[in-house]
């Protein structure tokens, strides 16, 4: 699937992933392939990624995730 992390100054991160761990309102979750649609809020905290055994993270102060058709982006404060 595709993530897209985007902030006001542009494009953070943009690539192929495994799964996403995000730090949502109502606590931490993650997302896989063929994910069910979701849009939900983000508390400050870490987004981690995961894509063929390597790892990268994003830190946010917040924002909102929009997870359609395996494409995740995630638009931060």
């Amino acid at each position: 699937m595709i993530l897209k992390v985007i902030s006001a100054q542009g494009i953070l991160f943009q690539g192929e992933v495994d799964s996403v761990t995000l730090p949502g309102t109502e606590g931490e979750f993650t997302v896989l392939r063929n994910h069910a649609s979701l849009i939900s809020t983000l508390e400050p905290g870490t987004v981690t990624y995961h894509h063929d055994g390597r790892s990268g993270e994003v830190q946010v102060n917040g924002g909102i995730i929009d997870v359609d058709n395996n494409v995740v982006s995630v638009c931060i404060y």
